[in-house]
């Protein structure tokens, strides 16, 4: 189910916050509102962290993740990591990263198996991600763009990347991401995909301003109509075979 959502007066929800199929990281000092509308639909199932990153709000465009860790820049400070390595699930590791390129959440963007990455990322940080987030790292523009992670948003189910996104450059990236791209926008015609959205596996969440006809782009790429999340199904289906067996 996509749900829309506002921070404070912007709808650059995906610059306050970070989703993920292991967690999701929600930036402090937003309204009550905010909080509630991720928390209804996530806390069951994942945890949602509330933290600041360097001392800002901007958490969702300095840190990048999957279920498997999260990549926090450099300046975050003890206080925040200790605050995040206490608050997420065991399986999901910490790492600092030292880049020229900070805002690792506009420079990168990955699901649980692959990220694009700006191509001017340092060698070092490549192979950190590859091991904290255990993923394929591929170097690639979007739509001419370095900054990948601005303009797409990915989940293991479907991608959706910047609307001048060439039908050539879809295939060439879906064929790496081994997902369904379509081009689109959010926020009634915004195309940086990533400050305007956030999605896991079963779960999206857009700014208030998206308009119907783009969230139901949204449901459809990354298949989100029925589903749920994959912890529920697992618990159904093995309540399931027990009543059975």
């Amino acid at each position: 189910m996509a749900v829309r959502a506002q921070f404070e007066n912007t709808n650059e929800i995906g610059v306050f916050s970070k989703l993920t199929n292991g967690y999701c990281l929600v930036a402090v000092g937003g309204s009550e509102n905010f909080y509630s509308v991720f928390e209804s639909e996530l806390a069951d199932v994942i945890p949602v962290i509330h933290t600041s990153i360097a001392g800002t709000r901007i958490i969702g465009r300095l840190t990048a993740g999957n279920r498997h860790g999260l990549l926090v820049p450099g300046a975050t400070t003890d206080q925040e990591l200790q605050h995040l390595r206490n608050s997420l699930p065991d399986s999901v590791a910490v790492q600092r990263v030292e880049e020229r390129l900070s805002a690792l959440g506009n420079v990168i963007a990955c699901n649980d198996y692959v990220a694009l990455v700006h191509p001017d990322i340092d060698r070092e940080t490549e192979e950190i991600i590859q091991d904290v987030l255990k993923v394929e790292v591929f170097r690639q523009t979007i739509a001419d763009n370095v900054l990948v992670g601005s303009y797409c948003a990915i989940s293991n189910q479907g991608g959706l990347v910047h609307p001048q996104t060439s039908i050539q450059d879809q295939d060439e990236l879906s064929s790496l991401l081994q997902i369904p791209l379509v081009a689109g926008t959010v926020n009634r015609g915004s195309d940086v995909i990533g400050a305007g959205l956030v999605v896991n596996d079963w779960s999206a969440f857009a700014g208030l301003d998206t308009t119907s006809t783009e969230l139901s782009v949204v449901e459809s790429i990354f298949k989100l109509q029925d589903s749920q999340p994959s912890a529920i199904v697992g618990d159904l289906r093995d309540a399931l075979v027990d009543t059975y067996s």
